[in-house]
This record gives C-alpha cells, structure tokens and sequence, in this order.
C-alpha cells in the first residue's frame, strides 16, 4: 500500500509511526530459550543408545538433528569424509546448517554429537555429545526467530570428536579438523570473526570452564554476557588448556571459545546418563549464549 502526505498530516503521520517503531521492540531471543525442550533433545538423542561415527543410531542420530533444523527453517548440509583410525577407516560426517539460501554466516556455533567407544561398558553420552547438541538444537530455533542474526551465524555439529582409542594428534577431533582444513584450503576461514563451542554443558552442578588459552575478546564478553544475566557466578576459567573441537579452528585463524564443565565426575564413564543434566543448567548456558549473539556479538 502507498501514501502521499499532505503537509497537514505530516505531523500526525509521523506521530503514528514513531509510536509503531516504540510498540514493537526487538525479541528478546535469550529469555525464549527453553532448557526444558534442550534436555528432551538430549533425551531422545540419548535414547538412540551409544553413538560412535559410522554406527546405526549415529545415522539416525544424524537424521534427528537435520528433521529438528529444518522444522526451524535451517538449510542443512553434510560434510562426508573418510579417515585413518587406530581401528581402521571410518567414514564421518559433519553437519553445517545455515539458515536462508542467501545466508553469508561470519560466526560458528559448534558442538559434536558422537559418543565415545568403549568396549567394557555402555556409554550413553547424555552431557558428553548429548547436551551440546540438545542446546545447539534449541539455539537453532530461537534464532530463527531474529532471520537477520540467524543469517550470520553457521551451526556445525561435529562427527568424530572422541578419539577411538586414546586422544593423540591423529586420534580425535576428526570432524573439527576435516571442517578446519577444509576452510583453510578454500579460504572460508578468513571470513568468520568468530565462534563457540559447546561441550559437556547440562551437569546440574554447572560450572562453565573456559580454557585459558581462549580468545580473550570473545571470553570477555561471555562473561560480560553471563553478567548482564546475573548468571556470572557459573563461568570461570579452567586451570590448564584443553584440546577440543575449538583447536584446529583456533588454528586455521577464526578465534572459537570453548564453553566446557570440565568438572564433571561421570566423564567418560557408564555414569553419563540423563539423570546427571538438568533443565536448568541449559537453560543457563544457552541464554548467555543467546544474549551474547544477541546484544554483543555484532555490535
């Protein structure tokens, strides 16, 4: 519809559209995120049972994250490749979703969503690749409801973070380092300003763990973020560097905080089950993670 003014309207026109502008204010995306749909996420991904690379519930793993990213009008694509393991080849796959065909994302939010083999005991992995991807899910559809910040952020859901045997510089990690070569090899890296990294982030004693090595800027206003949430009190710093999927990112140059609770007793252990998460610790972490991308990032 089109108007014309007429210099006796002008200033009631205007009046009406600056009360319009004052009525309808941005949505607020960080009080939207729902731990409770975060952990049922979890759940159902737990309830696939142990989800190495290469096994049947990491297929239906896989197909489970892209039917949730897609009902949020994410555009999801795999990153497929095959590597040298202790155990053999094993073919892994990334998941990079954006969202709008026309997207050109310039920050990462990262998690992986494979377990851990062990041969002695069932490893479910409910905050150990379940919860950050449970969160990362319930990111996804709270930032499809701001389009113009979905457009700029990249959503990668690592295969092959846990080593098969023991964690070497051959054995782990396989998803993060495949996607970090291939942005240094087609020059993609160059055009990301940033990212987080999400692991192990629904313990119900939280207690966020950021390496010490993190990119400072980017720390600093993660807790800046948690601050402004009155959630400070749950993020420090770990007390010595950790080896994660942020480390070939960090790299290839695009500097990638990794938001860890590396205190955690049921680590790599039977014990990882869904009754050591709670709502509420995602609800934490993700709402300081969406304030940031919200109020921060691309200030």
């Amino acid at each position: 519809m089109s108007f014309v003014l007429r210099p006796a309207s002008l200033g009631f026109a205007c009046l009406i559209l600056a009360s319009s502008c004052v009525q309808t204010p941005s949505k607020i995306i960080w009080s939207d995120f729902s731990g409770e749909k975060a952990l049922t996420h979890v759940q159902n991904l737990v309830d696939l049972g142990p989800r190495p690379p290469g096994s049947d519930a990491s297929v239906r793993a896989r197909a489970y994250i892209e039917e949730q990213l897609e009902s949020f009008g994410w555009k999801v694509s795999e990153q497929a490749f095959v590597d040298r393991t202790p155990r053999g080849e094993v073919k892994f796959v990334n998941l990079v979703a954006r969202f709008g065909a026309a997207a050109k994302p310039v920050f990462l939010l990262c998690s992986h969503y494979d377990t851990k083999i062990f041969d002695t005991f069932r490893f479910v992995g409910a905050n150990d690749g379940g919860s950050s991807t449970g969160l990362l899910l319930e990111l996804a559809r709270v930032l499809a409801q701001q389009p113009r910040l979905a457009d700029k952020i990249e959503l990668v859901f690592f295969d092959g973070e846990e080593a098969v045997e023991n964690f070497s510089g051959t054995d782990g990690i396989y998803g993060s380092r495949h996607f970090a070569a291939e942005l240094l090899h087609d020059g993609s890296a160059k055009s990301f300003r940033g990212g987080i990294l999400f692991d192990m982030v629904g313990d119900r004693s939280l207690d966020v763990t950021l390496p010490p090595n993190s990119p400072s800027k980017i720390a600093a206003d993660i807790f800046a973020s948690a601050d402004a949430l009155k959630l400070r009190n749950y993020f420090t710093y770990f007390d010595q560097d950790i080896t994660d999927d942020h480390t070939p990112l960090n790299a290839v140059g695009v500097p990638v905080v990794d938001l860890i609770d590396f205190h955690y007793p049921a680590w790599h252990t039977a014990d990882d089950t869904i009754d050591k998460l709670s709502a509420e610790s995602l609800r934490i972490v993700g709402s300081v993670a969406a304030y940031y991308l919200s109020e921060v990032a691309f200030k």
